[in-house]
């Protein structure tokens, strides 16, 4: 629609609804995408007060999903199980088995997104870090101490593998993908190509931030590195519960509403006839 295509927009809408029922729908696209064209200021208008919401889920949801300590096991894997006790190939296994974890859960995401919500699994995938982390720590914890020196046995080192595969198929069906999902799909037309521009910039400003600072991180708080991020984990998820609203299964140019039914964001939202005229 935006290329000036209107025939194969109906086209690809039909198929993707599976209906040619598709008249209401595609006439409130037409008009959300001329309402759009008319802004002029699109920096200054997503941070007016009507915004606050998608601004806010802008910021702190790609913010969150990096200090859930996702990229301490993309970046580091071999580093990270060599320090665990593995030994030269065993390391490199074990960052392969946490890849192969990472493809199925994509999976198990795109079959159960649109059938559980996007609030449930935020919550059992925050549920499932939070208790795998905590596990992990502690079996490094029982084994090495504060010393951080030592071998771990076999069973040590399995558990601590399995453990992480856990937290890592909890984090890729919940913060992996809906971290990228739930930002694309709350943005009005007017403000979207800002708040996507916002959601990037912060997944990478913290994904470096992340990356910088994990080995220093892993020399002074060893095992208590894995319950610095379970702090945030809890902080996350209670986040969710408390400010998320469902958006399964709501169209871009109904999602006001959903915003103005939320305890919270409902103060910052008039009127619906205010949401596109500024006011």
């Amino acid at each position: 629609m935006e290329r000036g295509h209107p025939e194969a927009s109906r086209r690809m809408l039909r198929r993707i609804r599976g209906t040619d029922d598709i008249g209401e729908e595609y006439a409130d696209l037409v008009a959300a995408r001329e309402i759009s064209k008319q802004v002029q200021h699109l920096w200054r208008n997503i941070l007016m007060r009507k915004y606050r919401a998608q601004l806010t889920m802008a910021v702190l949801i790609p913010f969150f999903q990096q200090v859930s300590g996702i990229n301490v096991i993309n970046f580091y894997a071999p580093v990270l199980f060599e320090t665990l006790g593995f030994k030269g190939d065993a390391s490199l296994l074990s960052s392969v088995m946490t890849g192969g974890v990472l493809v199925l859960g994509s999976m198990v995401s795109m079959f159960t997104v649109d059938r559980l919500g996007r609030r449930k699994l935020f919550l059992q995938g925050g549920a499932q870090m939070l208790v795998s982390q905590i596990a992990v720590g502690t079996l490094i914890a029982v084994r090495f101490g504060t010393s951080g020196v030592g071998e771990m046995p076999r069973g040590y080192a399995a558990a601590v593998v399995l453990f992480i595969c856990v937290y890592v198929a909890g984090f890729v069906w919940s913060w992996g993908a809906l971290g990228w999902l739930v930002p694309s799909e709350i943005f009005p037309l007017e403000i979207r190509s800002a708040g996507q521009s916002i959601t990037v910039s912060v997944n990478m400003l913290f994904t470096f931030v992340i990356a910088q600072a994990f080995l220093t991180m892993l020399c002074h708080l060893k095992f208590g590195l894995f319950y610095f991020f379970a702090g945030w984990v809890v902080i996350m998820t209670a986040f969710v519960a408390l400010f998320l609203p469902e958006t399964k299964n709501v169209p871009m140019e109904e999602m006001v509403h959903v915003w103005k039914g939320h305890w919270f964001w409902s103060r910052f939202i008039g009127d619906a006839d205010d949401v596109h005229t500024g006011k």
